[in-house]
């Protein structure tokens, strides 16, 4: 059968007028019970794709957690690269790496796993034109220097190499992925993974079948079936009614509805904050920005929103990462606040996230009461990403994750308040701080570089670019039908090869 036209059981739809979900015929209905048969795993996913699962997009991270494709090496539990693809590596030079590769491999579409196909997705990812974000500052060339070995260049010293290259936004694909003229790439049966895609049902569902030839452990599910509901209430009524095995980020409204066995809260390095337009509009102004900032009280919106599932942020980096709190300087901002008296602002979010309309009605209130006159823009994410970062708002609430990219704070810090920054949802640009960044970059992993991520944080927090507000614990929910669902917070992995039915 044609891979493109087999669909197996689609699993969940998002009832939009009612807020729930329904089956299309794949689970039993009964509360509890696994799908028939137990051989399928259904998942819930927050965000729908955002760029139609191109792998150089944050659709990436979604392969990742469905096991459906491989990078060459991944970050373990402290954020530390570890062997994928990739059995080792050596540095040879600041601008040099060699990287020897697993010689027992073989894609899923047949071709052969060896350096030629590694360099053709090295290649292809640095002549996009959206590159992947973990690449943003770096340039990279690939050159191949044995059957199973890979030279790889950096035209910048670059010591967190490994860890750009465990970005979900690398998996290694066939190169039959690749060669459209539109730049597209075709993740369909092209991955190492132990779930093979088998179809992509635009931003409704994805359908993966067990790879019988995976190099590892063939995976113990037969297969996955991934629904993409925004809807928080409805990701939670999936788990409370048996229609889902596993949900992303359960809504906290939602969290008291579902049996205690069913909640699983992950701590994670993840911050809401307020990014502030600094080129354009009211917050151009430093002490417009300070006058914003003066008027947020990230408690009053923790204790309201997050009943005890979020932590007040005093700076970008949270509890997640000890070392920030102890390292932290002077974050508090270098300019007065302005008298505000009607100043008009828009402040935009989105609602994949369900607590983010709610801080929007919170940060409404706050910055009302200090002057400001302020109209919310509320939508999904794939409708608001583009104007977001084009500048398109005053103010936009975010949640961002600062590991997600290579497990390193300092460079998520870059990506989103550098000159060049693929996420500058602020449009900060600032000589000082980008001379940190690249300073940063030549440090190895320790205390050095940590230093560097504290002063980076500290010349945005100065400038009042952002307005931290909490640092958030995510809650993952599990029916119970399954077990071996990861609880990453770095939202790489969820389901593995290894997830099987409860016994």
């Amino acid at each position: 059968m044609n891979k493109r036209l087999r669909k197996g059981c689609a699993g969940l739809v998002a009832l939009a007028a009612a807020a729930a979900l329904a089956l299309s015929g794949c689970a039993s209905g009964q509360a509890g019970a696994p799908a028939e048969g137990g051989d399928r795993i259904r998942v819930a996913f927050m965000q729908p794709p955002k760029a139609a699962m191109h792998p150089y997009s944050d659709d990436a991270f979604k392969y990742s957690r469905l096991s459906a494709a491989e990078t060459l090496v991944r970050l373990d539990e402290d954020a530390g690269p570890e062997p994928l693809l990739a059995t080792e590596w050596t540095k040879v030079d600041d601008l040099t790496w060699v990287f020897t590769l697993r010689d027992d491999v073989t894609f899923q579409d047949g071709a052969t796993f060896d350096a030629e196909a590694v360099k053709t997705t090295i290649d292809h990812a640095s002549a996009s034109a959206t590159p992947p974000r973990a690449l943003k500052g770096v340039k990279l060339a690939a050159e191949v220097t044995g059957e199973h070995e890979v030279t790889i260049a950096t035209d910048i010293a670059d010591a967190m190499l490994p860890n750009r290259l465990a970005s979900p936004q690398f998996s290694i694909f066939s190169p039959a992925a690749y060669g459209a003229a539109d730049g597209s790439v075709d993740t369909i049966g092209t991955s190492t993974g132990p779930f093979e895609l088998t179809d992509i049902n635009g931003s409704s569902t994805l359908t993966l079948e067990r790879f019988e030839d995976y190099w590892g452990d063939v995976a113990v599910a037969a297969g996955i079936d991934a629904s993409f509901v925004p809807d928080g209430t409805a990701r939670a009524a999936a788990i409370r009614s048996g229609e889902a095995d596993v949900a992303e980020t359960i809504p906290v409204s939602q969290v008291s509805l579902l049996d205690v066995d069913m909640v699983n809260e992950v701590y994670m390095p993840r911050t809401t904050h307020i990014a502030l337009n600094t080129v354009s509009g009211p917050f151009a102004d430093p002490a417009v920005r300070a006058a914003a900032r003066a008027a947020i009280d990230p408690k009053v919106i923790a204790d309201t929103i997050y009943e005890g599932y979020a932590d007040p942020a005093v700076g970008i980096l949270g509890p997640a990462l000890p070392w920030a709190a102890e390292l932290r300087g002077d974050v508090e901002s270098s300019t007065s606040p302005a008298k505000v008296d009607g100043i008009a602002i828009t402040l935009a979010t989105y609602t994949d996230r369900a607590e983010n309309p709610e801080i929007a009605v919170q940060a409404q209130a706050q910055l009302e009461k200090a002057g400001f006159v302020v109209t919310q823009d509320v939508r999904e994410y794939a409708n608001l990403e583009e104007e977001m970062l084009n500048g398109g708002f005053d103010a936009v609430i975010l949640s961002r994750n600062t590991m997600i990219d290579t497990g390193d704070p300092l460079s998520a810090l870059m990506q989103d308040f550098s000159c060049t920054g693929g996420n500058n949802v602020s449009q900060l640009c600032v000589p000082e701080l980008d001379a940190i960044f690249t300073d940063g970059l030549t440090y190895e992993p320790g205390p050095q570089r940590q230093k560097a991520t504290m002063a980076a944080e500290a010349a945005v927090l100065q400038r009042s670019a952002t307005i931290p507000v909490t640092h958030e614990r995510v809650i993952q929910g599990e029916l119970g039908t399954w077990v071996g669902f990861e609880r990453d917070p770095f939202e790489r992995r969820l389901i593995t090869e290894h997830t099987e039915p409860a016994s």
